[in-house]
């Protein structure tokens, strides 16, 4: 059995970074959030997100939840918790999640701490503490089915759905086979490909909680004025050489692999470990799509790119893939696996393995382009076109 070098949590998988994560509640406490890692060393990474302090009550639910997630992923040992103090959005409650995980974790109130200057200084010491007792943590054999691997696509032209999804999703499979769990999600890309997603499903729940979910992403855009099966391909994809939705879609579900599709879930929640092939429910944009997958759990991301896109995690290592020669070349010290060599005859299986070779290589402490150039984004999914929903359902 395949197996990477991890660090052991006291709860759930090994990690395969060993991070004291920052976490604000809110934009507000962002900057200060940013400053505080800035200070207290490498190992201490801050998530900074663009989410309000006072949202509605199912906004600030699936924010408590992201970052919760986001503190307790295996590649985090120790949290701080940061806030303005005024915000909706518990801090406290965050905090204890994240205990219940077995992470060591503090929070920060930057008015309590009387102001942003006195609190970075408190937040660096405190952050430095946490660093200091996950600090000693080793690298120990771990089996690969403890990882959940975590698949996107970004950027997709012609070349996407020929080489790089179809060589990621062989990977995915490796995985599964190794008794692992993969995901991939941005619903809005399984429209015009969902009758063939669903087929795969393991169980008639399973398949009418995935077309559920479809209607529901269709029915939003739809509050916005957008027709999602009329607005793609994007122009971006278009020039790329994508021409339906219905080819985009075939060619974004192919880097899930051939599994058996397992499970669905909600944005941010928790992925099985040894789950197989399991979905989650994310919007098409890739920043809060990735976000979601590490905050449901995964400490590994692969991220295929045709025209090019330079996305990153603060927590979790991002594998960038091309299928583009040009891309590849053109951004050499931003890609980590070029598939274009399928145009040469090197078979999706044997890309695949080099992918899922790499993935091991990753969880083991090999640096990803992504990592070595600090490319960090985060954003949380927003919640207002629901709720905007249901206000219009109440008129």
């Amino acid at each position: 059995m395949a197996s990477f070098e991890g660090y052991e949590r006291p709860v759930g998988p090994a990690g395969v970074r060993n991070y004291v994560a920052v976490l604000p509640t809110s934009v507000a406490a962002s900057p200060v959030a940013d400053e505080i890692a800035d200070r207290a060393g490498e190992n201490v990474r801050s998530t900074p997100h663009q989410m309000g302090g006072d949202p509605p009550d199912a906004a600030r639910e699936q924010i408590e939840r992201t970052l919760a997630g986001a503190g307790t992923n295996p590649n985090v040992g120790a949290a701080l918790v940061v806030s303005l103090g005024t915000e909706t959005v518990d801090a406290d409650r965050v905090a204890n999640d994240v205990a219940d995980a077995g992470r060591d974790v503090e929070t920060l109130s930057v008015r309590e701490a009387g102001g942003t200057t006195a609190a970075v200084e408190a937040g660096a010491e405190l952050a430095s503490d946490l660093w200091g007792e996950i600090a000693e943590i080793p690298r120990v054999e771990c089996d690969a089915s403890e990882l959940r691997f975590g698949v996107e696509c970004g950027g997709s032209d012609a070349t996407s759905g020929i080489a790089a999804n179809p060589s990621v999703g062989a990977a995915c499979d490796g995985l599964v086979k190794d008794g692992g769990t993969a995901t991939f999600s941005e619903t809005p890309e399984f429209i015009g490909a969902e009758h063939i997603l669903s087929d795969r499903c393991a169980d008639e729940d399973v398949r009418e909680r995935l077309l559920d979910y479809v209607d529901q992403r269709e029915s939003t855009a739809e509050l916005m004025g957008v027709d999602l099966r009329g607005a793609q391909p994007s122009p971006g994809n278009q020039e790329g050489g994508l021409t339906t939705i219905e080819e985009k879609s075939l060619g974004a579900i192919s880097k899930g692999g051939t599994s058996p599709v397992q499970g669905i879930v909600d944005y941010a929640e928790q992925l099985p470990v040894g789950g197989g092939l399991v979905l989650m429910d994310t919007p098409g944009y890739d920043v809060e799509s990735v976000v979601g997958k590490v905050a449901g759990g995964c400490q590994v991301v692969a991220f295929t790119t045709g025209r090019g896109s330079t996305t990153g995690n603060p927590l979790a290592p991002v594998i960038k893939v091309t299928g583009n020669p040009q891309t590849a070349d053109r951004l050499s010290n931003n890609m980590d696996v070029d598939a274009s060599t399928v145009f040469d005859g090197e078979s999706i299986d044997s890309v695949g393995e080099r992918i899922y070779q790499t993935l091991l290589a990753v969880a083991s402490g090999q640096q990803t382009a992504a990592e070595l150039r600090r490319l960090e984004e985060f954003a949380i999914n927003e919640l207002q076109p629901n709720e905007l929903r249901e206000l219009r359902g109440n008129i």
